[in-house]
């Protein structure tokens, strides 16, 4: 079968290796779709120390199940039915002691960051069965590669807890952006604005019918008060600079709640008074619980068409390079970009 290889930094190779079999109490699923996150190309680059040259990497995909390994119920994961897979893996002795909070597992495994583990930039890939969830078959089945950054501003949002009637900054047009800006969507908030420098990107969220600011046009607490008619209830910063937390702090209200998703820099500078003396409360987030994924799976195959416009480029396994390297180098689309591998017969 075909894998895509970090043979170097800024280096990924098609390479012909072994397909895998599933274990006991393991699904090997055929990928039609892994998308390329951002800490996908920042691991190509070599970053953010997070991805090693040999490694496999991938964790946002969707396919259908080709086999079934022991003891797997052949009745509730049928081999040819559509799925995804939740990427973080917490072994079976913590499970039920992580329940709810399973990315707070010390134990717990990232496909597609673990160097020692397949994950899904490859034709094929083994997952633990506790960790497929199925697709509704009416859904286009790549759209299911944009779950897993659905399932993280699901949570994000979760901790924020907005209400329907407050109001919202999401910071960031990228593709978690414009994930927060789909899950508050769902969580029925209205009162949605957003901060972006790329115009493409504002352009993609405003189709989502959400308003957007150009945060290099003037003061961004003044643009967010003259479009919400107040300062926001709660920022979502999807970028995580000090420049931006600055700016979730100063447009919120006093009191007010700020979620940092973004993981742009590994330390920020931040006004402190902002928090301490105007008691605003800053949140951090990051990936989800089970069951964040599993509402963001089943919200996704009821909602397909409104998920669509987050797809900006579908590339095949041979052009894959091209796309890391354009992402490298902020040349890539507005949306997400998925490399899909069912476009030609894989091999065994």
């Amino acid at each position: 079968m075909r894998a895509l290889v970090l043979t170097a930094f800024h280096q990924l190779d098609v390479v012909e290796i072994d397909r895998p079999d599933p274990g006991p109490g393991e699904v090997l699923l055929r990928l039609c779709a892994t998308g390329i996150c951002g800490s996908d190309f920042h691991g190509f680059t070599g970053d953010n120390g997070r991805r090693v040259p040999g490694q496999i990497m991938g964790h946002e995909s969707s396919g259908t199940i080709a086999a079934l390994g022991e003891g797997v119920d052949a009745a509730a994961l049928p081999v040819g039915a559509p799925a995804t897979f939740n990427p973080v893996v917490v072994p079976e002795d913590q499970a039920a002691e992580y329940r709810g909070q399973e990315h707070h597992a010390p134990g717990k495994q990232v496909i597609g960051v673990v160097p020692d583990r397949q994950a899904s930039f490859a034709d094929y890939v083994v997952v633990p069965a506790r960790n497929v969830l199925l697709l509704d078959p009416a859904m286009p089945l790549h759209l299911g590669a944009l779950i897993e950054p659905l399932a993280v501003a699901v949570h994000a949002v979760g901790l924020g807890e907005p209400s329907p009637e407050q109001k919202v900054l999401v910071i960031g047009g990228g593709p978690i952006g414009q994930s927060v800006v789909i899950a508050l969507q769902r969580a029925g908030v209205e009162q949605i604005v957003l901060s972006e420098r790329d115009p493409a990107r504002r352009e993609l969220v405003a189709s989502l019918g959400v308003p957007t600011l150009d945060p290099s046009a003037g003061d961004l607490s003044a643009q967010v008060a003259e479009v919400l008619g107040a300062p926001a209830d709660l920022a979502v910063d999807a970028v995580g600079i000090s420049p931006t937390m600055a700016d979730a702090l100063t447009a919120t209200r006093l009191g007010g709640r700020v979620v940092l998703v973004g993981m742009g820099s590994p330390r920020l500078e931040l006004p402190a008074f902002a928090i301490s003396t105007e008691e605003r409360t800053v949140v951090g987030s990051f990936t989800y619980s089970a069951q964040d994924f599993a509402d963001a799976t089943a919200w996704i195959g009821e909602h397909a068409e409104q998920v669509t416009p987050l797809v900006s480029s579908i590339v095949g396994v041979e052009e894959a390079q091209a796309a890391f390297t354009a992402l490298a180098a902020g040349e890539g689309p507005a949306g997400k970009i998925l490399v899909r591998f069912d476009g030609q017969e894989a091999t065994a």
